[in-house]
């Protein structure tokens, strides 16, 4: 029986795809689509101007998909940018709408542009996706004329969630990044009390680590990049930011101990995140045992440091270092950008795969009579974002998203009556975008489906009509989107995966050098720590990403996951080291440096020139007692992880 109900159970990769992200609702994100939804439909609805209202709605709703950023700065950034494309975009449809093939091309080029703009970054991802999907519905529903009408309806209900977003600015400034760096001493918090224990918890504690670091150097440097000279609560910010460093870089030397850090410690990083998020000053007053070991003192003279850097209420912005460095002007990184753009083979890759299924999409509508089938290309172009997720996985779930937002939908349209039942339909619908994406892809689309429908049948008027229609044009959307954009495009595991993980091997080998160079510099070497561990969070998301796709590449990437951990470990063993020497303990030889770092590159050279792990039997020699001896059994761990194949075994090696 038990055998039986194993067949029946779903495949393991498709349960990671729809299991649902253990993340808080955004209560702020809730209340502002709740309003900028349903108050464009009040005012079309009084004015007698119905459609007006919907196509403001459709332009809210574009900015309600951008409103994610905490950062007052940012939200103006990642809200009026991705506007700005998609005013173009619709106004790019309306202009080739009913023009048959010309307008197959035109959305053909515009997904090229789409798809080739994504690479960039977070914010020119989502203004290529709202410049091709404006540039959809555009070409593909009879919009109000003249033309420039969609385009600025479109972008008043952008404005107006971007309005929402900033109206706490005055009262709140800088709250947000108070709260980003305040929520990283936290995190900081719970690693320590990790320390010592169990290793699984204390990795998942430092992974936690690691992304609210680079949350908060991320909001913090963009706003550097914006305020020329010196603010001081912003200098204030980056000096507190800088501080807690020392005590993550001592958190590995006492977790190699494997006794746990006494409790007053974690206290007290607590007690120095609450100073941070009330922005207060004063006398540090720590209460903190006597230190016993290196690593005691390694702990307890960073704690110490980080208290007088918190409680500073004017520190000299001179001595305040930015540890990823300063962002280049916002001139050179756009130059940089679109270099970056052209020259790039996996931007022309993607912006051609794009642009190969929105032109099938396209064609199939001028060949086949569909009922409003620009819900074709707007699926595609939803599941065709690879930054976003595996496009395999999107596309399961868009399917299974839009048949439970169809259910919805179909509910509504049934039994809701047109007219002012429809505001406070879409005040609860509204609300459930913001709340559900923050959960996973299908919840997502699950729930922006009916939002979309609704606002279809305020334009179109047909009702449960739209239901059917949209169930078959999903469908056609992901099977486009499987074959022409998944399918046809096969990447080898080298190129998506295996090159990104050899350069973070290789960069570990580089960190081991630099944290035991005689004449090393401490703001290099601290920088570069600071890159491997983001490059090593960017490889463990794709990595995430692939598990969740099926054989073979979701089973090679459960395969490889070791090695990714692996090398976590290197990285937190040679922080470890290089802690205990700067506290009194010898420094290593630089034969055994050498050593350790050649044995990396030659990591990093066969994950280079193999699909398929292989363990080599690494013999690394010196000193039981040097404090090199835990990296290199880390090191040596890292070379015996075999590929579980079935027709091989570690043995075989």
């Amino acid at each position: 029986m038990a055998r039986e109900r194993g067949r029946l159970a779903p495949p393991t990769w498709l349960v990671r795809g729809l299991r649902p992200q253990p993340a808080p609702i955004p209560w702020a994100a809730v209340a502002r689509a709740s309003v900028a939804l349903s108050a464009p439909l009040a005012v079309g609805l009084a004015t007698g101007r119905t459609v007006y209202g919907a196509l403001v709605s459709l332009g809210a709703l574009s900015g309600v998909i951008g409103d994610t950023a905490d950062a007052y700065r940012m939200r103006l950034f990642n809200i009026a940018v991705p506007q700005l494309f998609g005013a173009v975009g619709v106004a790019l449809g309306t202009l080739v709408y009913g023009e048959g093939w010309f307008a197959v091309g035109a959305l053909t080029l515009v997904a090229l542009v789409s798809g080739m703009i994504s690479s960039i970054g977070a914010v020119a991802s989502v203004s290529g996706l709202l410049l091709l999907l404006n540039a959809v519905v555009g070409a593909g529903l009879e919009m109000p004329s003249p033309w420039w009408k969609a385009p600025l309806l479109l972008s008043l209900g952008g404005c107006f969630v971007l309005a929402l977003a900033l109206l706490g600015w005055p009262l709140r400034g800088g709250v947000p990044e108070r709260s980003a760096v305040a929520a990283t001493y936290r995190a900081v918090a719970g690693l320590l009390e990790a320390a010592g224990g169990d290793s699984g918890t204390y990795d998942t504690r430092r992974q936690e680590v690691t992304t609210s670091l680079n949350t908060s150097y991320d909001l913090v440097l963009a706003r550097r990049t914006r305020d020329h000279g010196r603010n001081p609560s912003l200098v204030r910010l980056l000096a507190q930011l800088n501080a807690v460093i020392p005590i993550v870089e001592a958190a590995p030397a006492a977790h190699q101990l494997a006794h746990p850090v006494p409790e007053a410690v974690p206290a007290a990083v607590r007690g120095l995140a609450d100073t941070v998020e009330e922005g207060r000053t004063g006398d540090p007053g720590l209460d903190l045992p006597p230190p016993r070991t290196s690593a005691d003192r390694a702990l307890d003279e960073a704690l110490r440091q980080a208290s007088t850097v918190v409680h500073d209420a004017d520190p000299d912005p001179n001595n305040v270092d930015d540890r990823l460095g300063r962002p280049a002007a916002l001139r050179i990184r756009a130059r940089r950008a679109a270099r970056n753009v052209l020259l790039s083979e996996a931007s022309w890759r993607y912006g051609l795969r794009l642009a190969l299924c929105i032109g099938l999409a396209q064609a199939l509508v001028s060949l086949v009579a569909l009922d409003r089938s620009y819900w074709i290309a707007l699926t595609v172009t939803f599941v065709l974002k690879p930054d976003f997720g595996s496009v395999f996985s999107r596309a399961v779930a868009r399917g299974l998203g839009t048949a439970a937002g169809l259910v919805v939908a179909a509910a509504v349209l049934a039994e809701v009556p047109q007219g002012w039942w429809d505001v406070p339909v879409m005040m609860v619908l509204a609300a459930l975008i913001p709340a559900f994406s923050a959960k996973g892809y299908a919840f997502q689309t699950a729930a922006i489906t009916p939002v979309i429908l609704l606002i279809s049948d305020l334009i179109s008027r047909q009702g449960i009509g739209l239901i059917r229609p949209r169930l078959v044009d999903s469908l056609i959307g992901c099977a486009i989107a499987l074959i022409a954009g998944y399918l046809l495009w096969p990447e080898s595991w080298r190129s998506r995966i295996g090159d990104r993980l050899a350069d973070a091997v290789g960069d570990a080998a580089h960190y081991v050098e630099l944290s035991f160079a005689a004449d090393g510099d401490q703001g290099v070497r601290v920088r570069s720590r600071r890159r491997l561990y983001r490059d090593l969070s960017a490889v463990r998301s794709e990595f995430q990403r692939a598990l969740t796709e099926p054989p073979p590449t979701g089973t090679r990437a459960a395969a490889w996951w070791p090695l990714v951990v692996a090398v976590e470990r290197i990285a937190d063993a040679t922080t470890a080291a290089r802690v205990r020497v700067m506290h009194g303990a010898a420094p290593p030889a630089p034969e055994e440096v050498a050593e350790v770092a050649c044995h990396l590159r030659e990591l990093a050279d066969g994950i280079r020139s193999s699909e398929e792990l292989y363990a080599v039997r690494a013999e690394l020699h010196g000193d039981e007692r040097s404090v090199l001896s835990a990296l290199r059994q880390e090191v040596m761990a890292a070379r015996a992880i075999a590929s579980p194949g079935p027709d091989r075994s570690p043995s075989a090696d």
